[in-house]
C-alpha cells in the first residue's frame, strides 16, 4: 500500500526523507575508507520502514543517498539481508539526493526468515563504493507494544496508569499491538494483584474505542482486584506473540479496599491523576464503533 500511495505522489514523495519518518536503525559508516574503494567522503545512505517501526525480516523498505555529486544517474544497494538489489536514481537531474526505483515485480524487502541481528548494506555507483549503512534486522513478527496500561474500568485508559487504585477495584486492562502475531486472538494477564489470570480479547466489549489505538490491535478486559492486597507496588505481566514477548506494567496498590461501590482511585486526587494519564497520551478521541480488530501484519 505504501508503494503505491509512494507512486501515486511521485518521486518526491520518496526521495525527502521527513516524510518517511525516522531513518530507524539506520548508520553510516565512519570508518576511513581505503584510496579509490571506500565510501565516497560526504555521502551518506539511510534506510527507512513505514511509521518508524523497527525493521524486521520480511518487511518492506526503502532507502536514500543524500550528498551524492552533481551529475551522477544511478546507484545501487546491496546487501544480504535483501530479497534483490534496489536501484537508486536522482530525483531529478543535478540533484544531491536520490529516488528508489520501484519496478513492477520488485521484492524491496529484507528476506523472509533472516536470523536476528546486523547486516551491511553497500550503495555502488558504476562500480566504485559511495556509501555503507548497516542493517538493524529484529525477529520476523516481533511484537510492538504502543501501550499497556491498567485503570478504572469505568474510566477511558490513557497512556499510563493512574497514581493508585484501591484493593477491590475493578479495573480494565487494555495492550495495543502494532505488530501483532498471525492468529493470536487473545492474550493472558498475569499479576499478585488478581485473583487468578485475566484473558483479554481482540473483540472485547472492555476496548475503549480509540482512535488513537487506530493502526494497532487492541487486547482488553477486566477484572476485580483482590480485596486483601497490601499497599505496594506490583506487575501486571502479559507474554504475546505465541510466548516469544513478554511486556510489563506496573500498578501500586493503596487506601482501603472498595466494598460499597466507591471510586477505585485511591485519593481524590486519583482523578487527576488519570487526568494526566490522558493528557500525557495526547487527544483522546473516542469512537462511535466500540470494537475494532485490526488485520495482523506480517
Amino acid at each position: 500500500m505504501f508503494r503505491k500511495a509512494v507512486g501515486a505522489v511521485g518521486v518526491v514523495g520518496l526521495a525527502v526523507v521527513p516524510l518517511l519518518g525516522g531513518a530507524a536503525g539506520a548508520s553510516a559508516e565512519s570508518a576511513s575508507p581505503a584510496p579509490g574503494a571506500g565510501p565516497s567522503p560526504g555521502v551518506r545512505l539511510a534506510y527507512h520502514v513505514a511509521q518508524g517501526s523497527a525493521l524486521e525480516a520480511g518487511d518492506a523498505l526503502w532507502f536514500s543517498l543524500e550528498g551524492m555529486p552533481p551529475g551522477w544517474d544511478k546507484a545501487e544497494v546491496t546487501s544480504p539481508a535483501l530479497q534483490e538489489p534496489i536501484t537508486l536514481t536522482p530525483v531529478q537531474k543535478g540533484t544531491t539526493q536520490s529516488v528508489q526505483v520501484d519496478g513492477e515485480g520488485t521484492q524491496h524487502r529484507i528476506r523472509s526468515g533472516l536470523r536476528p541481528g546486523t547486516y551491511p548494506a553497500t550503495a555502488t555507483s558504476h562500480g566504485r563504493t559511495v556509501a555503507t549503512a548497516r542493517l538493524e534486522v529484529a525477529a520476523e513478527n516481533s511484537a510492538r507494544i504502543d501501550r499497556f496500561v491498567i485503570g478504572p474500568r469505568d474510566a477511558l485508559p490513557g497512556s499510563g496508569t493512574p497514581a493508585s487504585l484501591r484493593p477491590g477495584s475493578d479495573v480494565r486492562v487494555v495492550l495495543t499491538d502494532l505488530r501483532p502475531a498471525p492468529g493470536e486472538n487473545s492474550l493472558t494477564v498475569t499479576s499478585p494483584v488478581f485473583g487468578g489470570p485475566l484473558t483479554i480479547r481482540t473483540d472485547s466489549p472492555d476496548n475503549p474505542g480509540c482512535t488513537c489505538d487506530d493502526d494497532g490491535t487492541v487486547y482488553a478486559g477486566h477484572a476485580r482486584l483482590r480485596g486483601d492486597v497490601r499497599d505496594g507496588r506490583y506487575t501486571v505481566t502479559v507474554v504475546s506473540h505465541h510466548g516469544q514477548r513478554t511486556t510489563k506494567q506496573h500498578v501500586t496498590i493503596a487506601g482501603r479496599t472498595v466494598t460499597d461501590g466507591g471510586p477505585s482511585w485511591a485519593v481524590t486526587g486519583g482523578v487527576a491523576a488519570a487526568g494526566l494519564a490522558l493528557a500525557s497520551g495526547g487527544v483522546f478521541t473516542v469512537r462511535r464503533r466500540r470494537s475494532r480488530r485490526a488485520e495482523p501484519s506480517a
